[in-house]
């Protein structure tokens, strides 16, 4: 399950799952069976058949510069026969795994969509929200917001999800009419074939919104580091398998629109833990990760007060007042105060208890502000029918990328943080007609 195998919490400290699972990914073991699910929603509707196809692909952790630096052919290939993103997209703060695959497919910042990072608490519920967690990761009450999956099942489009964060949980009503059940140890190229398996369905049963992940790049970058060989040998990995589903979706004769990204980059960690209750009394104080809660304002401006000059190594805030940038300043689930690494530190509440083994430090992590790292930076590349050629787009927030893919469908996006008009010079029809927003 995704919470059993999902690395990346800046805030939190997951250090031995984070290294054991991805050591196991990169293992080689046996390969598992794709398990599919099938919700009814009924056929597409006629004006969903006439429309285009959108293929969303995600590599998580594959970082902005990895493709010119280790020359991803079939990556750049893409870009050239399309639109790219030369400087890299700009995930959503914090730069990590669920929360920015759900920006990416609701258009809303973290803390609008609810995952504010990988792992927290909700205040108002008293419970903990964990990507390792079955019962939190497919729940629909955690999330807001209406992911595409579940726009297009509204408006009379078939949806298919294979991996996506969120995508086992009904979410505003609805789930993909098809999605699987997230198991990593399926087979990379079982994936492709699932979903060529998908548009060879029937007009009125072929899912014409598809999502597909692959965590490859992710896990070499954990234990090994943005740099090492094992991580260039990652990349070179999926580059083929974006080749191979490229030349698949083509031979489909399909009119398809392929988006290739990521959620987020990834940096070199750096020094050791840093533990915050070794500068503030944590007393009455719920935590996850580094993250902090309490019912009361007497503790929480006592603590702010004594971590806001303890260490260089971070920067703490009200919540109220988190620089704006981060748009991160509004929900209880982010914890008040809100400490902010300064750079590729791992920062935790406490340390393991007396007679524990202290946990392993990751080589390679994310989760920390684009605006200043921009080791951070994802990937964009995105070729089709609807799609301009050889076009270079500057960095962007990945919130924009929601109306941009439901106007690419013909849908009408529900209320979110980003604009059509950001990408709409890429598009052949510059955006016209469709997509406005609700």
């Amino acid at each position: 399950m995704w919470r059993l195998k999902r690395c990346g919490k800046v805030l939190g400290a997951l250090g031995v799952l984070w290294l054991a699972i991805a050591s196991t990914c990169l293992a080689g073991q046996e390969t598992a069976k794709l398990e599919i699910v099938h919700t009814e929603h009924g056929p597409n509707s006629q004006e969903a058949q006439a429309a285009h196809y959108l293929v969303l692909v995600s590599l998580d952790g594959f970082r902005w510069d990895y493709a010119k630096r280790d020359a991803a052919e079939h990556l750049l290939a893409l870009g050239k026969e399309g639109v790219w993103a030369p400087e890299g997209m700009l995930p959503s703060f914090p730069s990590l795994t669920f929360p920015n695959h759900l920006a990416i497919v609701t258009g809303l910042y973290p803390e609008h969509h609810g995952i504010v990072t990988n792992q927290f608490y909700d205040p108002q519920r008293k419970e903990h929200y964990a990507i390792r967690s079955p019962k939190a990761v497919t729940d629909g009450t955690w999330y807001s917001g209406v992911p595409l999956w579940s726009l297009a099942e509204i408006q009379g489009m078939r949806a298919a999800c294979l991996f996506w964060p969120g995508s086992e949980a009904e979410i505003a009503g609805a789930r993909p009419t098809f999605y699987a059940r997230f198991n990593d140890k399926v087979d990379e190229k079982a994936r492709i074939h699932q979903v060529i398996v998908w548009l060879k369905l029937p007009a009125a049963e072929r899912p014409h919104f598809i999502t597909l992940y692959f965590s490859n790049v992710d896990h070499a970058g954990h234990l090994f580091g943005p740099d090492a060989p094992e991580t260039r040998a990652a990349i070179h990995t999926v580059d083929a398998l974006v080749g191979a589903l490229k030349k698949e979706l083509d031979a489909t004769g399909l009119p398809v629109d392929l988006v290739v990204l990521s959620d987020h980059g990834m940096a070199e960690v750096q020094g050791n833990w840093i533990t915050l209750d070794k500068f503030a009394d944590l007393k009455g104080f719920e935590t996850d990760g580094g993250l902090l809660y309490s019912e009361k304002e007497e503790d929480r401006e006592r603590v702010y007060n004594q971590l806001k000059k303890a260490s260089s190594d971070f920067i703490v805030y009200r919540r109220k007042m988190v620089a704006a940038n981060l748009h991160y300043n509004s929900n209880a689930r982010e914890g008040d105060p809100v400490v902010i690494p300064t750079g590729p530190y791992m920062i935790r509440a406490h340390g393991p208890a007396a007679g524990q083994t202290e946990l392993k430090l990751p080589a390679g992590m994310h989760g920390y502000d684009p605006d200043t790292m921009p080791e951070m930076k994802a990937i964009f590349f995105a070729a089709g029918p609807d799609i301009k050629q050889g076009v270079t787009v500057g960095p962007f927030e990945n919130v924009n990328l929601y109306p941009w893919m439901a106007h690419l469908l013909g849908l009408h996006p529900a209320k979110n943080d980003g604009s059509l008009n950001v990408l709409a010079g890429t598009l052949r029809d510059n955006g016209d007609v469709r997509g406005k927003e609700d």
